[in-house]
């Protein structure tokens, strides 16, 4: 319980201990005066307009694909999930490398129509990264709808086909309210994202509360500035997470335990319906994950077919790529550093998600119960919050016992990334393992007790056997997760310990986005493993509906 705590509880006691007239206090009256407002109202609108775009894409896209049936539904039922794949900071490069002043689709714009200076809006603004972070994060709502619609839905909608009521009623009146939990929760979880992130408003210069976290601690040295920073983004966290409570536990239905036996019949669409049908579901597919990919995949391309790897206007000479051709051995060497911190912190996560889960089947102590909670909190907790709780305390130690520095260990070995990695993901195993153990009949359990047999033989003779599906989806999702994780990394890694992610993130930053297109598709392929967990399990799903 102390290990997740830890960073959170360190946060706010450092912060008590900080007089009314220290100068981190004076730094934030001075930035309450002039950039304090532009954090606060940039992330409000951030957050609010990526929440409107992922709660509309995701439930148009669940819709069409839950309760209609059209040509080519069938694959766009789990392509929509493709752009979960792909990291928004990776797509945000992308886009900006093709659609820059002198990229390559303004500079074929104005020579093909003549015209002058530049064509397209900035990409690098507020508006691109919610287009770009709506695009990778629509797939959060559009799982969760998609099932929501299928469980909850059938019966009430035939119901309502019988007594008569046309398509557009069936949808806004009965199945959209049906999934709104579903989609709520969706949204808390694209905004957790959203606010977590630091690629993407760093690389674009948004002035975010994030980008003002990592500015306090790195550019203005003033690590207590950096904790009042990210306790006020922890305060709006805890906002959208009790709006999305409370309003989950103000809509709940139930759903008929045969549900899956009556599924919702899906109208037929035929003609120009169903071609709307299928690009309102094709584009975001395309614009989140088949357009980025083929971006990146360009100055590759474009190499191997002229022998120039020059990648258009921000890539390498050819003669950079010939010594020794891109240099694939430090990019093995990334690529090996990344698999080896995604391989520790996968193990460590789940090992505790593991026991958080068994002693919450097995014990009604409170302890386990706040321990549970603390751990299902830990992903709403953004990448900065947690580097600034766990290094503030012992640097403030440090200034009072110079010998005591153990800060320098937390942040020149791996130590602090697992920690931090453990913090961070462990939720979304326990939420896997918490799924697997919902599927296991508490009778068991009984029996097992009544043989007089202890904890250690229920748990290693009945729920480990049981629980190995659950446990190498939660291995592999936490694994992908680490693999892209970008804040937390750039601060606590070793030196000399670049990843995969911080490469891509540190050669776009320098403009090097041919070179950064490598490790950024690594990263995409590494992300497709979960997809295509989720893809089966859709397609299962699918199966027993029919």
């Amino acid at each position: 319980m102390l290990l997740m705590a830890w960073p959170l509880l360190a946060l706010g006691l450092s912060v008590f201990d900080l007089h009314a007239g220290s100068q981190a206090w004076g730094q934030l009256r001075e930035m309450a005066a002039t950039v304090l407002p532009a954090y606060a109202r940039t992330t409000f609108w951030l957050c609010a307009l990526v929440a409107l775009w992922v709660a509309v894409i995701g439930s148009t896209a669940a819709v069409l694909v839950a309760l209609f049936d059209f040509k080519g539904r069938r694959y766009l039922e789990w392509m929509l999930l493709l752009p979960l794949a792909m990291p928004a900071y990776v797509c945000a490069y992308a886009y900006t490398d093709f659609l820059q002043y002198s990229g390559p689709a303004q500079s074929w714009l104005r020579s093909t129509f003549g015209l002058q200076g530049r064509v397209l809006p900035e990409v690098r603004s507020l508006g691109g990264a919610v287009v770009l972070m709506s695009f990778t994060l629509y797939p959060y709502v559009y799982l969760l709808a998609r099932t929501a619609l299928l469980e909850r839905s059938a019966s009430l909608l035939q119901a309502a086909h019988m007594l008569g009521a046309g398509t557009w009623r069936r949808v806004t009146q009965i199945a959209l309210p049906m999934a709104r939990p579903a989609i709520m929760a969706g949204v808390a979880l694209a905004l957790m994202e959203t606010l977590a992130d630091y690629g993407v408003v760093s690389y674009f210069g948004i002035q975010s509360f994030t980008a003002g976290i990592y500015k306090a601690w790195l550019v203005l040295d003033s690590p207590e500035l950096a904790a009042l920073l990210s306790l006020a983004l922890l305060a709006f966290v805890a906002v959208v997470l009790g709006i999305e409570r409370r309003m989950r536990r103000r809509m709940r239905f139930a759903a008929h335990s045969n549900a899956s036996q009556h599924p919702a019949l899906r109208q037929r669409l035929h003609g120009w319906p169903a071609v709307c049908a299928f690009v309102l579901c094709a584009m975001p597919v395309l614009l989140g994950f088949v357009l980025p990919v083929l971006m990146m995949l360009r100055p590759l391309l474009h190499g191997l077919l002229t022998g120039d790897y020059t990648g258009g206007t921000s890539g390498m000479s050819s003669d950079e790529w010939a010594a020794p051709g891109y240099n694939w051995q430090q990019f093995l060497h990334w690529g090996a550093n990344s698999v080896q911190l995604a391989s520790m912190g996968a193990l460590l996560a789940v090992a505790v998600a593991l026991l958080l889960a068994f002693l919450q089947r097995s014990s009604k102590k409170r302890i386990v119960k706040s321990s549970v909670y603390l751990a299902s909190m830990g992903y709403a907790v953004p990448g900065a919050v947690l580097v600034v709780g766990l290094l503030l305390p012992w640097m403030l130690l440090a200034k009072i016992r110079p010998e005591w520095n153990f800060a320098s260990v937390l942040t020149t070995t791996v130590l602090g990334l697992l920690w931090a990695y453990v913090v961070r993901f462990c939720a979304a195993a326990l939420q896997s393992l918490q799924s697997g153990y919902t599927r296991l009949p508490a009778s068991g359990d009984e029996a097992v007790r009544l043989l007089g047999q202890s904890r250690w033989r229920l748990f290693s003779r009945v729920h480990f056997p049981l629980l190995r599906g659950s446990l190498l989806t939660a291995l592999l999702l936490v694994f992908v997760d680490v693999m892209k994780e970008l804040p937390a990394t750039i601060v606590l890694r070793p030196f000399d310990f670049d990843t995969l992610a911080v490469m891509a993130w540190q050669l776009a930053r320098d403009e090097r986005l041919a070179e950064a297109a490598i490790p950024s598709l690594a990263l995409v392929a590494f992300g497709l493993l979960p997809v295509i967990l989720l893809s089966r399990s859709v397609a299962k799903s699918q199966a027993t509906s029919i």
